[in-house]
Protein backbone atom coordinates (compact mmCIF):
# COMPACT_ATOMS: atom_id res chain seq x y z
CA UNK A 1 0.00 0.00 0.00
CA UNK A 2 1.41 3.66 -1.14
CA UNK A 3 -0.51 6.21 1.32
CA UNK A 4 -0.62 9.61 0.65
CA UNK A 5 -1.16 11.85 3.33
CA UNK A 6 -4.67 11.25 4.58
CA UNK A 7 -3.49 7.63 4.76
CA UNK A 8 -5.61 5.94 1.85
CA UNK A 9 -3.88 4.07 -1.09
CA UNK A 10 -2.78 7.40 -3.59
CA UNK A 11 -4.22 4.15 -6.47
CA UNK A 12 -7.12 3.67 -5.05
CA UNK A 13 -10.09 5.39 -6.86
CA UNK A 14 -12.13 6.73 -3.76
CA UNK A 15 -12.59 10.48 -4.39
CA UNK A 16 -11.28 10.50 -7.98
CA UNK A 17 -14.56 9.86 -10.14
CA UNK A 18 -16.13 12.82 -11.67
CA UNK A 19 -19.99 13.15 -10.41
CA UNK A 20 -21.88 12.47 -13.69
CA UNK A 21 -23.19 14.98 -16.45
CA UNK A 22 -26.21 15.86 -14.61
CA UNK A 23 -28.44 14.08 -12.27
CA UNK A 24 -32.19 14.61 -12.57
CA UNK A 25 -34.47 13.76 -10.11
CA UNK A 26 -36.48 11.11 -12.07
CA UNK A 27 -35.00 8.86 -14.82
CA UNK A 28 -36.93 6.34 -16.78
CA UNK A 29 -36.03 4.21 -18.97
CA UNK A 30 -38.67 2.89 -21.89
CA UNK A 31 -40.88 4.82 -23.51
CA UNK A 32 -43.25 2.51 -24.18
CA UNK A 33 -47.50 3.03 -22.31
CA UNK A 34 -45.90 1.80 -18.92
CA UNK A 35 -42.71 4.50 -19.34
CA UNK A 36 -44.76 7.30 -20.06
CA UNK A 37 -47.51 6.89 -17.94
CA UNK A 38 -44.99 7.27 -15.47
CA UNK A 39 -43.59 9.95 -16.54
CA UNK A 40 -46.71 11.61 -17.06
CA UNK A 41 -47.41 10.98 -13.00
CA UNK A 42 -44.44 12.23 -12.31
CA UNK A 43 -44.19 15.57 -14.15
CA UNK A 44 -47.92 15.96 -12.42
CA UNK A 45 -46.78 15.48 -9.05
CA UNK A 46 -44.08 18.57 -9.73
CA UNK A 47 -40.90 16.22 -10.54
CA UNK A 48 -38.23 17.07 -12.86
CA UNK A 49 -37.90 13.81 -15.34
CA UNK A 50 -36.02 12.92 -18.02
CA UNK A 51 -37.60 9.94 -19.63
CA UNK A 52 -35.14 7.64 -22.36
CA UNK A 53 -35.96 5.17 -24.89
CA UNK A 54 -33.70 3.47 -27.34
CA UNK A 55 -36.20 3.48 -30.05
CA UNK A 56 -35.56 4.06 -33.24
CA UNK A 57 -32.52 1.68 -33.12
CA UNK A 58 -30.61 1.52 -36.24
CA UNK A 59 -30.88 -0.68 -38.78
CA UNK A 60 -27.30 -2.14 -37.87
CA UNK A 61 -28.89 -2.94 -34.56
CA UNK A 62 -31.96 -4.36 -35.78
CA UNK A 63 -29.54 -6.34 -37.56
CA UNK A 64 -28.08 -7.94 -34.65
CA UNK A 65 -31.51 -8.60 -32.94
CA UNK A 66 -31.03 -5.82 -30.65
CA UNK A 67 -33.42 -5.63 -28.85
CA UNK A 68 -36.12 -7.56 -30.52
CA UNK A 69 -35.70 -10.49 -32.85
CA UNK A 70 -36.22 -8.83 -36.19
CA UNK A 71 -35.54 -11.58 -38.07
CA UNK A 72 -33.90 -9.12 -40.48
CA UNK A 73 -37.36 -8.67 -41.82
CA UNK A 74 -37.34 -5.07 -41.63
CA UNK A 75 -37.91 -2.62 -44.87
CA UNK A 76 -35.21 0.12 -46.00
CA UNK A 77 -37.62 2.78 -44.05
CA UNK A 78 -35.84 1.84 -40.98
CA UNK A 79 -32.61 3.44 -42.03
CA UNK A 80 -34.23 6.95 -42.25
CA UNK A 81 -33.79 8.10 -38.45
CA UNK A 82 -36.44 11.29 -38.96
CA UNK A 83 -39.34 9.40 -39.90
CA UNK A 84 -38.86 6.65 -37.44
CA UNK A 85 -39.20 9.30 -35.02
CA UNK A 86 -42.33 10.71 -36.54
CA UNK A 87 -43.64 7.25 -36.67
CA UNK A 88 -43.13 6.92 -32.64
CA UNK A 89 -45.05 9.33 -31.86
CA UNK A 90 -48.09 8.71 -34.26
CA UNK A 91 -47.97 5.68 -32.57
CA UNK A 92 -47.87 6.75 -28.48
CA UNK A 93 -49.90 10.05 -28.56
CA UNK A 94 -48.82 10.34 -24.75
CA UNK A 95 -45.81 11.27 -25.52
CA UNK A 96 -47.13 14.40 -26.95
CA UNK A 97 -49.14 15.01 -23.30
CA UNK A 98 -45.69 14.03 -21.46
CA UNK A 99 -43.81 16.90 -23.37
CA UNK A 100 -46.53 19.68 -22.41
CA UNK A 101 -45.85 18.39 -19.16
CA UNK A 102 -42.21 19.41 -19.12
CA UNK A 103 -40.85 15.73 -19.28
CA UNK A 104 -37.58 15.91 -21.36
CA UNK A 105 -37.56 13.23 -23.80
CA UNK A 106 -34.56 11.66 -25.46
CA UNK A 107 -35.16 8.88 -27.90
CA UNK A 108 -32.63 6.98 -29.92
CA UNK A 109 -30.62 7.03 -26.70
CA UNK A 110 -29.62 3.32 -24.60
CA UNK A 111 -29.32 2.88 -21.11
CA UNK A 112 -26.34 0.35 -21.33
CA UNK A 113 -25.95 0.16 -17.66
CA UNK A 114 -27.02 1.02 -13.82
CA UNK A 115 -24.75 1.47 -10.93
CA UNK A 116 -25.52 1.86 -7.92
CA UNK A 117 -23.43 2.12 -4.48
CA UNK A 118 -22.06 -1.30 -2.86
CA UNK A 119 -19.74 -3.69 -3.03
CA UNK A 120 -16.82 -3.00 -5.64
CA UNK A 121 -19.17 0.36 -6.27
CA UNK A 122 -18.48 2.19 -3.02
CA UNK A 123 -16.37 4.77 -4.65
CA UNK A 124 -19.36 6.02 -6.92
CA UNK A 125 -19.98 9.63 -6.00
CA UNK A 126 -23.47 8.52 -6.10
CA UNK A 127 -25.92 6.12 -8.18
CA UNK A 128 -25.66 6.38 -12.35
CA UNK A 129 -26.85 5.45 -15.39
CA UNK A 130 -24.99 4.61 -18.22
CA UNK A 131 -26.35 6.21 -21.78
CA UNK A 132 -25.28 6.44 -25.24
CA UNK A 133 -26.35 7.51 -28.94
CA UNK A 134 -24.57 7.04 -31.73
CA UNK A 135 -21.73 10.06 -30.99
CA UNK A 136 -21.34 9.41 -27.21
CA UNK A 137 -21.75 7.82 -23.65
CA UNK A 138 -22.26 9.90 -20.67
CA UNK A 139 -23.50 9.18 -16.86
CA UNK A 140 -27.04 10.83 -15.62
CA UNK A 141 -27.36 10.31 -11.86
CA UNK A 142 -30.45 10.18 -10.44
CA UNK A 143 -32.34 10.63 -6.99
CA UNK A 144 -35.03 7.82 -8.34
CA UNK A 145 -35.04 5.29 -11.31
CA UNK A 146 -37.97 3.56 -13.12
CA UNK A 147 -37.07 1.03 -15.47
CA UNK A 148 -39.49 0.51 -17.97
CA UNK A 149 -37.76 -1.62 -20.55
CA UNK A 150 -40.88 -4.16 -21.53
CA UNK A 151 -40.19 -7.25 -22.80
CA UNK A 152 -38.17 -9.66 -25.18
CA UNK A 153 -38.69 -12.31 -27.62
CA UNK A 154 -37.74 -15.81 -26.95
CA UNK A 155 -36.86 -17.64 -30.13
CA UNK A 156 -35.88 -21.35 -30.37
CA UNK A 157 -34.07 -23.39 -32.80
CA UNK A 158 -34.97 -25.56 -35.43
CA UNK A 159 -33.40 -26.82 -39.01
CA UNK A 160 -33.03 -23.56 -40.68
CA UNK A 161 -34.10 -20.93 -38.61
CA UNK A 162 -30.78 -19.40 -38.98
CA UNK A 163 -31.83 -17.35 -41.92
CA UNK A 164 -33.65 -14.54 -42.54
CA UNK A 165 -37.38 -14.73 -42.21
CA UNK A 166 -37.54 -15.93 -38.85
CA UNK A 167 -38.46 -13.60 -36.11
CA UNK A 168 -39.74 -12.99 -32.62
CA UNK A 169 -43.76 -11.82 -31.99
CA UNK A 170 -41.97 -8.82 -30.22
CA UNK A 171 -39.90 -7.67 -33.31
CA UNK A 172 -43.09 -8.55 -35.56
CA UNK A 173 -45.50 -6.17 -33.47
CA UNK A 174 -42.26 -3.27 -33.75
CA UNK A 175 -41.84 -3.60 -37.23
CA UNK A 176 -45.39 -3.72 -38.39
CA UNK A 177 -46.89 -1.55 -35.92
CA UNK A 178 -44.65 1.24 -34.77
CA UNK A 179 -42.38 0.93 -37.91
CA UNK A 180 -45.02 0.53 -40.66
CA UNK A 181 -41.69 -1.06 -42.07
CA UNK A 182 -42.23 -4.88 -42.13
CA UNK A 183 -41.24 -7.04 -45.40
CA UNK A 184 -43.00 -10.24 -45.40
CA UNK A 185 -46.35 -10.63 -46.91
CA UNK A 186 -47.08 -14.20 -45.62
CA UNK A 187 -46.48 -15.45 -42.15
CA UNK A 188 -46.73 -18.51 -39.84
CA UNK A 189 -47.28 -18.52 -36.41
CA UNK A 190 -45.72 -20.88 -34.03
CA UNK A 191 -47.42 -21.03 -30.69
CA UNK A 192 -51.02 -21.19 -30.34
CA UNK A 193 -51.49 -19.05 -27.08
CA UNK A 194 -52.48 -15.51 -26.68
CA UNK A 195 -49.12 -14.09 -27.69
CA UNK A 196 -49.58 -16.21 -30.79
CA UNK A 197 -53.82 -15.16 -31.32
CA UNK A 198 -52.96 -11.62 -31.14
CA UNK A 199 -50.26 -11.80 -33.50
CA UNK A 200 -51.93 -13.41 -36.08
CA UNK A 201 -54.93 -10.88 -35.53
CA UNK A 202 -52.10 -7.74 -35.95
CA UNK A 203 -51.06 -9.75 -39.30
CA UNK A 204 -54.34 -9.96 -40.78
CA UNK A 205 -55.33 -6.13 -39.73
CA UNK A 206 -52.47 -4.99 -41.56
CA UNK A 207 -53.33 -7.11 -45.19
CA UNK A 208 -51.18 -10.40 -44.05
CA UNK A 209 -51.77 -13.70 -45.35
CA UNK A 210 -51.47 -16.36 -42.04
CA UNK A 211 -50.86 -19.67 -43.57
CA UNK A 212 -51.18 -21.77 -40.23
CA UNK A 213 -50.62 -21.34 -36.68
CA UNK A 214 -48.34 -24.05 -35.62
CA UNK A 215 -48.75 -25.83 -32.20
CA UNK A 216 -46.53 -28.25 -30.24
CA UNK A 217 -48.14 -29.67 -27.66
CA UNK A 218 -51.72 -31.46 -28.24
CA UNK A 219 -54.23 -28.91 -27.78
CA UNK A 220 -54.37 -25.26 -28.50
CA UNK A 221 -53.33 -23.21 -25.32
CA UNK A 222 -56.08 -20.38 -26.42
CA UNK A 223 -59.43 -20.05 -27.64
CA UNK A 224 -59.30 -19.67 -31.35
CA UNK A 225 -61.93 -17.08 -32.27
CA UNK A 226 -64.23 -16.92 -35.52
CA UNK A 227 -62.17 -13.98 -36.87
CA UNK A 228 -59.26 -16.43 -37.53
CA UNK A 229 -61.19 -19.58 -37.08
CA UNK A 230 -60.51 -20.06 -41.31
CA UNK A 231 -56.33 -20.32 -40.22
CA UNK A 232 -55.46 -23.80 -40.10
CA UNK A 233 -54.26 -24.81 -36.77
CA UNK A 234 -51.84 -27.44 -36.52
CA UNK A 235 -51.59 -28.88 -33.39
CA UNK A 236 -48.85 -31.59 -32.03
CA UNK A 237 -46.95 -30.46 -35.17
CA UNK A 238 -43.16 -28.65 -35.47
CA UNK A 239 -41.35 -26.91 -38.05
CA UNK A 240 -38.70 -29.67 -39.35
CA UNK A 241 -37.05 -27.80 -41.51
CA UNK A 242 -37.43 -24.05 -43.15
CA UNK A 243 -35.95 -23.87 -46.49
CA UNK A 244 -35.24 -20.84 -48.51
CA UNK A 245 -33.46 -18.26 -51.17
CA UNK A 246 -31.05 -15.35 -51.12
CA UNK A 247 -33.76 -12.97 -49.18
CA UNK A 248 -34.16 -15.84 -47.08
CA UNK A 249 -37.13 -17.76 -45.92
CA UNK A 250 -39.44 -19.54 -48.99
CA UNK A 251 -41.05 -22.52 -47.57
CA UNK A 252 -41.03 -24.75 -44.09
CA UNK A 253 -42.24 -28.65 -43.74
CA UNK A 254 -44.09 -29.11 -40.58
CA UNK A 255 -45.51 -32.63 -39.15
CA UNK A 256 -45.23 -34.17 -36.32
CA UNK A 257 -42.02 -35.09 -34.93
CA UNK A 258 -41.16 -38.69 -36.59
CA UNK A 259 -43.65 -38.20 -38.71
CA UNK A 260 -44.82 -37.25 -42.52
CA UNK A 261 -44.60 -33.24 -43.46
CA UNK A 262 -46.62 -30.81 -45.01
CA UNK A 263 -45.06 -28.08 -46.78
CA UNK A 264 -46.44 -24.71 -46.10
CA UNK A 265 -45.12 -21.62 -48.40
CA UNK A 266 -44.48 -18.31 -46.25
CA UNK A 267 -41.77 -15.83 -46.11
CA UNK A 268 -41.68 -15.51 -42.23
CA UNK A 269 -41.50 -17.85 -39.52
CA UNK A 270 -43.07 -15.58 -36.42
CA UNK A 271 -41.94 -17.48 -32.91
CA UNK A 272 -45.15 -16.59 -30.29
CA UNK A 273 -44.23 -19.19 -27.79
CA UNK A 274 -43.08 -16.42 -24.89
CA UNK A 275 -41.33 -13.01 -24.03
CA UNK A 276 -39.27 -13.05 -21.27
CA UNK A 277 -39.48 -9.85 -18.94
CA UNK A 278 -36.13 -7.12 -20.28
CA UNK A 279 -34.57 -7.53 -16.54
CA UNK A 280 -31.15 -6.65 -18.06
CA UNK A 281 -30.14 -3.48 -16.46
CA UNK A 282 -31.75 -5.10 -13.03
CA UNK A 283 -29.53 -8.00 -12.88
CA UNK A 284 -26.51 -6.32 -14.52
CA UNK A 285 -26.85 -3.44 -11.42
CA UNK A 286 -27.42 -6.55 -8.65
CA UNK A 287 -31.19 -6.16 -7.94
CA UNK A 288 -32.63 -9.27 -7.04
CA UNK A 289 -34.30 -11.57 -9.28
CA UNK A 290 -36.82 -14.86 -8.93
CA UNK A 291 -38.13 -17.50 -11.30
CA UNK A 292 -42.06 -17.08 -11.50
CA UNK A 293 -43.55 -18.82 -14.27
CA UNK A 294 -46.71 -17.04 -13.37
CA UNK A 295 -45.38 -13.58 -14.37
CA UNK A 296 -43.36 -14.85 -17.24
CA UNK A 297 -40.39 -16.86 -15.99
CA UNK A 298 -37.65 -14.55 -14.17
CA UNK A 299 -38.59 -11.47 -12.85
CA UNK A 300 -37.40 -9.01 -10.20
CA UNK A 301 -37.90 -9.82 -6.83
CA UNK A 302 -40.90 -7.23 -5.49
CA UNK A 303 -40.17 -5.62 -2.39
CA UNK A 304 -43.02 -2.90 -2.20
CA UNK A 305 -45.25 -1.58 -4.98
CA UNK A 306 -42.77 -1.71 -8.41
CA UNK A 307 -40.14 -1.39 -5.52
CA UNK A 308 -36.83 -3.59 -6.28
CA UNK A 309 -33.96 -4.63 -4.10
CA UNK A 310 -32.20 -1.41 -5.03
CA UNK A 311 -31.98 1.33 -3.05
CA UNK A 312 -34.73 4.38 -5.28
CA UNK A 313 -34.72 1.39 -8.57
CA UNK A 314 -38.56 0.93 -9.26
CA UNK A 315 -40.09 -1.20 -12.29
CA UNK A 316 -43.35 -1.06 -13.99
CA UNK A 317 -44.44 -2.97 -16.92
CA UNK A 318 -43.60 -5.98 -18.92
CA UNK A 319 -40.17 -5.75 -17.51
CA UNK A 320 -41.80 -6.24 -13.97
CA UNK A 321 -43.47 -9.39 -14.87
CA UNK A 322 -46.69 -10.09 -16.48
CA UNK A 323 -49.84 -12.60 -16.10
CA UNK A 324 -48.78 -15.73 -17.91
CA UNK A 325 -52.07 -17.39 -19.08
CA UNK A 326 -50.02 -20.88 -18.27
CA UNK A 327 -46.94 -21.64 -16.84
CA UNK A 328 -44.46 -20.44 -18.74
CA UNK A 329 -41.54 -22.68 -18.21
CA UNK A 330 -43.64 -25.82 -18.32
CA UNK A 331 -44.85 -24.40 -22.40
CA UNK A 332 -41.55 -23.10 -23.41
CA UNK A 333 -40.07 -26.60 -22.00
CA UNK A 334 -42.35 -28.70 -24.07
CA UNK A 335 -41.51 -26.95 -27.13
CA UNK A 336 -37.92 -27.68 -26.73
CA UNK A 337 -38.31 -31.12 -26.15
CA UNK A 338 -40.60 -31.03 -29.46
CA UNK A 339 -37.90 -29.00 -31.31
CA UNK A 340 -35.34 -31.10 -29.79
CA UNK A 341 -36.76 -34.44 -31.39
CA UNK A 342 -36.29 -33.14 -34.94
CA UNK A 343 -32.93 -32.12 -37.30
CA UNK A 344 -29.39 -33.14 -35.65
CA UNK A 345 -26.55 -31.84 -33.96
CA UNK A 346 -25.68 -29.88 -36.08
CA UNK A 347 -28.78 -27.53 -35.99
CA UNK A 348 -27.24 -24.07 -34.76
CA UNK A 349 -27.97 -23.16 -31.12
CA UNK A 350 -26.00 -19.94 -30.77
CA UNK A 351 -25.63 -17.87 -34.43
CA UNK A 352 -23.67 -15.46 -33.21
CA UNK A 353 -20.97 -18.13 -31.74
CA UNK A 354 -21.86 -20.68 -34.75
CA UNK A 355 -22.02 -23.29 -31.67
CA UNK A 356 -24.62 -26.31 -32.75
CA UNK A 357 -26.39 -28.60 -30.56
CA UNK A 358 -23.69 -31.23 -30.39
CA UNK A 359 -21.19 -28.46 -29.14
CA UNK A 360 -23.37 -27.41 -26.59
CA UNK A 361 -24.30 -31.25 -25.57
CA UNK A 362 -21.11 -31.94 -25.64
CA UNK A 363 -19.59 -28.95 -24.29
CA UNK A 364 -16.89 -28.12 -26.63
CA UNK A 365 -15.78 -25.21 -28.32
CA UNK A 366 -17.57 -23.92 -31.79
CA UNK A 367 -15.92 -25.48 -35.13
CA UNK A 368 -13.76 -22.28 -35.72
CA UNK A 369 -11.28 -22.78 -32.57
CA UNK A 370 -8.90 -25.11 -32.51
CA UNK A 371 -10.20 -28.28 -30.49
CA UNK A 372 -7.63 -29.99 -27.98
CA UNK A 373 -8.00 -33.57 -27.97
CA UNK A 374 -8.52 -33.78 -24.15
CA UNK A 375 -11.65 -32.30 -24.63
CA UNK A 376 -12.73 -35.25 -26.71
CA UNK A 377 -13.69 -37.09 -23.83
CA UNK A 378 -15.92 -34.21 -22.06
CA UNK A 379 -20.11 -33.66 -22.68
CA UNK A 380 -22.49 -32.37 -20.46
CA UNK A 381 -22.59 -35.70 -18.26
CA UNK A 382 -19.27 -35.68 -17.30
CA UNK A 383 -20.06 -32.02 -16.68
CA UNK A 384 -22.64 -32.80 -14.29
CA UNK A 385 -20.72 -34.86 -12.55
CA UNK A 386 -18.69 -32.21 -11.19
CA UNK A 387 -21.72 -30.34 -9.82
CA UNK A 388 -24.87 -28.49 -10.72
CA UNK A 389 -24.80 -27.13 -13.90
CA UNK A 390 -24.40 -23.35 -14.31
CA UNK A 391 -24.87 -21.52 -17.84
CA UNK A 392 -22.14 -19.02 -16.75
CA UNK A 393 -19.87 -21.90 -16.63
CA UNK A 394 -20.92 -23.51 -20.03
CA UNK A 395 -20.71 -19.86 -21.93
CA UNK A 396 -17.17 -19.86 -20.91
CA UNK A 397 -16.47 -23.41 -22.18
CA UNK A 398 -18.61 -23.46 -25.35
CA UNK A 399 -18.94 -19.25 -25.69
CA UNK A 400 -22.49 -20.00 -26.44
CA UNK A 401 -24.65 -17.08 -25.65
CA UNK A 402 -20.95 -14.66 -25.46
CA UNK A 403 -21.96 -13.30 -28.98
CA UNK A 404 -22.77 -9.60 -30.67
CA UNK A 405 -26.14 -9.98 -29.69
CA UNK A 406 -26.11 -11.09 -26.48
CA UNK A 407 -27.79 -14.09 -25.91
CA UNK A 408 -30.89 -12.52 -27.07
CA UNK A 409 -31.67 -15.50 -29.74
CA UNK A 410 -30.01 -18.26 -27.21
CA UNK A 411 -30.46 -17.86 -23.92
CA UNK A 412 -33.46 -19.11 -22.56
CA UNK A 413 -33.31 -21.66 -25.33
CA UNK A 414 -29.72 -22.98 -23.87
CA UNK A 415 -31.08 -23.05 -20.74
CA UNK A 416 -34.10 -24.92 -21.66
CA UNK A 417 -31.85 -27.39 -23.79
CA UNK A 418 -29.30 -27.70 -20.81
CA UNK A 419 -32.59 -28.35 -18.37
CA UNK A 420 -33.56 -31.08 -20.76
CA UNK A 421 -30.55 -33.32 -21.21
CA UNK A 422 -29.83 -33.09 -17.19
CA UNK A 423 -32.98 -33.92 -16.46
CA UNK A 424 -33.02 -30.70 -13.93
CA UNK A 425 -36.00 -28.73 -13.04
CA UNK A 426 -34.12 -25.42 -14.15
CA UNK A 427 -30.59 -24.51 -15.41
CA UNK A 428 -29.64 -20.75 -14.03
CA UNK A 429 -30.10 -18.10 -16.55
CA UNK A 430 -26.30 -16.37 -17.67
CA UNK A 431 -26.06 -12.87 -15.92
CA UNK A 432 -26.44 -10.11 -17.54
CA UNK A 433 -23.26 -7.14 -17.48
CA UNK A 434 -22.79 -4.13 -18.60
CA UNK A 435 -22.94 -2.82 -21.67
CA UNK A 436 -25.93 -4.39 -21.90
CA UNK A 437 -26.52 -2.94 -26.00
CA UNK A 438 -23.34 -3.43 -28.14
CA UNK A 439 -21.79 0.10 -28.01
CA UNK A 440 -18.35 0.84 -30.40
CA UNK A 441 -15.70 1.66 -27.93
CA UNK A 442 -15.34 4.89 -29.67
CA UNK A 443 -18.56 5.78 -27.83
CA UNK A 444 -17.63 4.08 -24.39
CA UNK A 445 -13.89 5.39 -24.34
CA UNK A 446 -13.33 8.11 -21.82
CA UNK A 447 -10.96 10.67 -23.17
CA UNK A 448 -11.10 13.11 -20.37
CA UNK A 449 -10.27 11.23 -17.32
CA UNK A 450 -9.32 13.10 -14.33
CA UNK A 451 -5.79 14.07 -13.63
CA UNK A 452 -6.01 12.44 -10.01
CA UNK A 453 -6.71 8.92 -11.14
CA UNK A 454 -4.37 9.06 -13.98
CA UNK A 455 -1.59 9.75 -11.76
CA UNK A 456 -2.57 6.51 -9.43
CA UNK A 457 -2.87 3.91 -11.55
CA UNK A 458 0.51 2.80 -12.51
CA UNK A 459 -0.63 -0.71 -11.73
CA UNK A 460 -3.14 -0.18 -14.74
CA UNK A 461 -3.30 -0.61 -18.44
CA UNK A 462 -3.51 2.75 -20.42
CA UNK A 463 -0.81 4.81 -18.67
CA UNK A 464 2.08 6.77 -20.02
CA UNK A 465 3.91 5.18 -17.52
CA UNK A 466 2.66 1.60 -18.66
CA UNK A 467 3.41 -1.27 -15.65
CA UNK A 468 5.25 -1.07 -12.58
CA UNK A 469 5.50 -4.91 -11.83
CA UNK A 470 3.05 -6.56 -9.57
CA UNK A 471 5.90 -7.66 -7.51
CA UNK A 472 7.22 -4.63 -7.16
CA UNK A 473 4.53 -3.04 -5.24
CA UNK A 474 5.68 -2.36 -2.48
CA UNK A 475 8.89 -2.69 -1.82
CA UNK A 476 11.79 -0.66 -2.86
CA UNK A 477 11.69 -1.29 -6.53
CA UNK A 478 8.43 -0.06 -6.94
CA UNK A 479 10.11 3.58 -6.12
CA UNK A 480 13.14 2.88 -8.18
CA UNK A 481 10.83 2.51 -11.05
CA UNK A 482 8.57 5.47 -10.34
CA UNK A 483 11.89 7.86 -11.06
CA UNK A 484 12.96 5.74 -13.61
CA UNK A 485 9.38 6.74 -15.61
CA UNK A 486 9.39 10.44 -13.86
CA UNK A 487 6.80 9.93 -11.44
CA UNK A 488 7.28 11.14 -7.69
CA UNK A 489 7.89 8.12 -5.61
CA UNK A 490 6.68 9.86 -2.41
Amino acid sequence: MRPDVNGIDRAAINGKLPDPERTVQVLIIGAGPAGTAAAISEAKAGAEVLLVDENPVTASLMGLDTPLYFGGRMTTAVQRQERMIAQIFATNPALEEALELGVEVALATCAWGVFVNGPGLAALPRPVVGLANEMRAWLVGFDKLVLATGARDIPMAFPGWDQPGVMGAGGFTALVERYDAFAGRRIVVLGSGELALKTATLARSRGLDVAAIVEALPQAQAVVGPDLADIPLLTGQVIHTAQGGLTGVERIQVGPAGGPTTELSCDTVVMCIGMAPAIELLNAAGGGLTLDSQRGGHVPVLTGKGATTLPNVFVTGDCAGFGAPQDSQAYQMGWIRALLSVGDGQVMVCQCEEVTRADLLGVQPPNYLQRPERLAGRDIHTLLADGPINQDQIKRLTRACMGACQARRCREQVALTLACATQSARVPLAGFRAPVRPLPLKVLADWEEAAAMTAGWDVWFGIPSQWVPYADIGTEREAAQMVVFGEDPA
